[in-house]
């Protein structure tokens, strides 16, 4: 497979750290973000800081900050191949509870990140003739879990799988491909020490580990005809659970 040229948001740990060092390994040239710049660079430098890596400190709810990211990736490698919009954050607060301001940090995170992102990237795209853009979503917004009070992420990211399809309409015909992976609970920091204690929302019967969701981006990002797929990396999620004691 040619090299390609990836941009990776939200880059500093979890599965957006796998994921650059995943193409890293594959021989393709990364572009790394995060919102701290501390963390970001602790992460380049454990990634090699080679000629193959780039990064980015920005909060991409800002729209200058995919800007840059494609500014880097141009001027560093010539093109932009791949967008991984994998940004995101993760907590747990009742419904009646949430405000304005809490609300809008899912969305401008979440939502409004991979909204500007993917904004910045398809012109270039589109000069190129094609790319790939995948999105990071989550099965759960298909299925409620009563007792887990998500209400804030899963709107921000139940519209990122509206805008996954919206977008794979409008731009497929220019060979520009827009997916979602969508991963179940994977081993990472932002579900803590306690991730495993859901294993039984996963028909296999464990969570998922950040290699999991690696080996599927690549695949997609390497695919010349998948386009518009919600495509679940969750054990399982989707299509059942199961019983505790049985």
């Amino acid at each position: 497979m040619s090299t390609q040229t990836v941009i990776i948001t939200g880059a500093s740990s979890g599965i957006g750290k796998e994921l650059a060092r995943y193409f890293l390994d594959k021989g393709d040239n990364v572009v790394i973000n995060s919102h701290t710049a501390a963390k970001l660079q602790a992460v380049y430098d454990e990634l090699g800081a080679g000629a193959q890596l780039a990064m980015v400190a920005g909060d991409v709810a800002d729209p200058k900050t995919g800007k840059a990211l494609v500014k880097e990736a141009v001027d560093r490698f010539g093109r932009v191949d791949v967008l991984v919009n994998n940004a995101g954050i993760f907590e747990t607060k009742p419904f009646l509870e949430v405000d304005e301001a809490y609300l809008d940090r899912f969305l401008n995170t979440n939502l409004k990140g991979t909204y500007f992102t993917t904004q910045a990237v398809i012109p270039v795209m589109l000069q190129q003739k094609g790319g790939v853009v995948i999105n990071i979503g989550t099965p759960f917004v298909y299925k409620g879990i009563g007792g887990v009070p998500i209400t804030a992420q899963m709107a921000s990211k139940g519209a990122v799988h509206a805008l996954t399809l919206q977008l794979a309409a409008e731009f497929g015909r220019y060979n520009i491909r827009v997916n979602t992976v969508a991963p179940g609970t994977i081993r990472t920091p932002m579900h803590g020490d306690k991730s495993d204690q859901t294993a039984g929302l996963h028909l296999v019967n464990r969570i998922g580990e950040v290699g999991d969701v690696a080996d599927m981006v690549y695949t997609v990002a390497k695919s010349n005809f998948i386009n518009g797929a919600i495509i679940n990396v969750d054990g399982g999620f989707g299509a059942g659970y199961n019983l505790p004691g049985i």
